[in-house]
């Protein structure tokens, strides 16, 4: 017997419990079948005013992330679905294939990560080397994504960090910021544009501006989310959310 609504698979979200923008980006990209099971991720709503406070303040996510895992494997789900990123970047390469390991050996299951899921779906566009990266984070926790882009075979031509104070501020960003951050970025040397910040409301925002700017432009919600229904076997096209749902 299967899952009267998850018949296809049961994905389970893991997020921090100060995230609004995860839960409600991830249902409207889940395709018939799917069923999305957010298990939240403890922490405080941050209160950052320098690097350290940024840094120190995200490693209390990552403590407290096999908690949720923990939790959400109660519902017996097929897949995991990391919702919060910064952390997955942290260390390069090696940070990441650890940080997915841990997730794996607790959990049984296959794990989509921000960082690895963004650079498949750099890969997945092809003939992508410059890329201008978009963050909610302070400039240490930028180096970090940077680091990780670059071992994977990118170069981050320009990088700017919005500096949110507050995990609850990173919802809040207007789209008029976003846009003109990214229109900042923009050159013509760069050829695809990335946001990380999982809190950053910027999947359908992302796809109008691919289409304004005529190149790919990377929400990390959005690669992370095709990353696993791909991993599933799962080639449903997903409109209203850039190319990379439609086309790869």
């Amino acid at each position: 017997m299967t899952d009267v609504l998850g018949w296809r698979a049961l994905f389970g979200v893991l997020g921090p419990s100060t995230n609004t923008v995860v839960q409600p980006e991830f249902d409207d990209m889940r395709p018939s079948g799917i069923t999305n099971h957010y298990s939240r991720i403890s922490t405080p709503d941050a209160n950052a005013v320098s690097n350290e406070t940024f840094m120190n303040a995200t490693q209390v996510i990552a403590e407290n992330v096999i908690g949720a895992v923990d939790s959400v494997m109660t519902c017996s789900p097929d897949y995991l679905v990391m919702g919060m990123s910064a952390i997955t970047f942290y260390g390069g390469l090696k940070g990441a294939n650890q940080f997915e390991k841990e997730i794996v050996g607790r959990s049984g299951l296959g794990v989509s990560i921000g960082s690895h899921s963004v650079a498949s779906a750099l890969t997945a566009y092809g003939n992508i080397k410059k890329i201008g990266l978009l963050s909610p984070y302070f400039p240490a926790a930028n180096e970090q994504v940077k680091n990780y882009l670059e071992e994977a075979g990118y170069s981050v031509i320009k990088d700017l960090c919005l500096k949110c104070a507050r995990w609850t501020d990173i919802a809040k960003v207007t789209e008029e910021i976003m846009c003109e951050k990214i229109r900042e970025l923009n050159t013509e040397s760069v050829d695809a544009l990335v946001q990380v910040g999982t809190n950053l409301p910027m999947a359908k925002l992302a796809a109008r501006l691919e289409i304004e700017l005529d190149k790919p432009v990377v929400a990390i919600n959005t690669a992370t989310y095709w990353h696993a229904l791909r991993a599933n076997h799962i080639a449903d096209k997903v409109e209203g959310f850039g190319s990379l749902l439609v086309d790869y």
